[in-house]
């Protein structure tokens, strides 16, 4: 009997089916460097532990981004080992900031399956819970990924698509305890541009661009302990490239968006995400963001900026997501909708 992993494929997972992840992961300061060192992220509540302090802030936060890929990482040899792609996120929330020494363990459940029309594949729907070390919830979220099926005349599931929410209601946004902005730093910050200077509507060029390379893309799998094949492995597709990690893809255009955007400072929800086409190393990515919706929230000087936040292969200036035929344009590699808080 093997007793090595071949990974789930899509035959293997049943609705319902609740998965707990292997190898739980202490946050270390060692991630806050070397995330620092793989995207040219600048905001300052995870950059100073004094600015955090000056803002309510216990501890010193890292990058909610940080907690999410730990969380990811360890969904991967279940779920998505044997993926095509990983397709969208839905209805993701960030319950508090996360310091070193925070542990976080993942579980899944199964709650949709459908078959796709050549046989071969299927999309798996699955609701992910990543706990700390007191057993609280840190981050959950909804996920659709597609899978190879191991045997492609194994029977099709009944469809079941679940229904997620287009965005987290604002009244559903978790404010962390103590954040208090009213005395912010904008010079500290980088940037002078407050809730009320965004109008919904406007679009923001990041400007600046990063050529992505094969060393610092499966650096970033090997992190977050990403062990999806196509992303290191050069047989796991026909065309023999590997696959840039969509979360990597995130990362850097969220990093890209503090030009413009340097005091939305906490990401508290991913309403929506869809990663359009895949990336590969050399490809340069820039980024540009639309201010979608504004929100009041319970906590003083803060408020909430709903962002669309678009990652690009080459830069685009006209800002363009979809053409008119309802597809996405030419050089998109990321659609995400998140909200993020920023000062008064």
């Amino acid at each position: 009997m093997s007793k090595t992993n071949p990974g789930n494929f899509f035959e293997d997972f049943e609705l319902g089916q609740v998965i707990e992840h292997a190898t739980p992961r202490t946050i270390t300061e060692g991630d806050r460097a070397v995330y620092g060192a793989l995207y040219p992220t600048r905001f300052a509540i995870p950059s100073a532990a004094t600015f955090a302090a000056a803002c309510g802030l216990d501890g010193a936060p890292v990058e909610e981004l940080i907690g999410f890929h730990i969380a990811f990482g360890k969904t991967v040899p279940d779920v998505s080992l044997n993926a095509v792609a990983n397709l969208g996120y839905a209805e993701l929330r960030f319950h508090r900031p996360l310091v070193p020494g925070d542990t976080l363990s993942t579980s899944s459940e199964v709650i949709g399956l459908k078959e796709n029309s050549n046989g071969k594949t299927g999309v798996v729907y699955v609701r992910s819970t990543a706990v700390d070390q007191h057993g609280a919830t840190a981050i959950d979220w909804a996920r659709w990924v597609m899978v190879h099926k191991r045997d492609h005349d194994a029977p099709a599931p009944d469809t079941v698509v679940p229904e997620l929410a287009s965005v987290v209601a604002p009244e559903d946004l978790i404010v962390p305890a103590g954040l208090d902005l009213t005395s912010y730093d904008f010079a500290a910050a980088g940037e002078p541009h407050r809730f009320d200077d965004y109008e919904v509507g406007e679009k923001i060029d990041h400007v600046d661009g990063v050529t992505l390379s094969e060393s610092e893309h499966m650096m970033a799998t090997r992190l977050w302990q990403n062990t999806a094949k196509v992303h290191f492995n050069v047989e796991a597709r026909p065309d023999g490239q590997r696959l840039i990690y969509g979360g990597h893809v995130i990362s850097m255009a969220r990093a890209l968006s503090f030009n413009g955007l340097a005091n939305a400072q906490l990401l508290v929800a991913i309403n929506a995400g869809a990663h359009t086409a895949p990336a590969f190393a050399g490809d340069t990515v820039y980024a540009w963001s639309e201010v979608l919706d504004k929100a009041e929230v319970d906590a003083p000087g803060v408020g909430a900026l709903r962002l669309r936040l678009v990652a690009t292969k080459g830069r685009d200036e006209s800002m363009t997501l979809k053409g008119d035929d309802g597809k996405y344009a030419a050089g998109v590699l990321l659609d995400l909708d998140v909200w993020a808080l920023c000062p008064r």
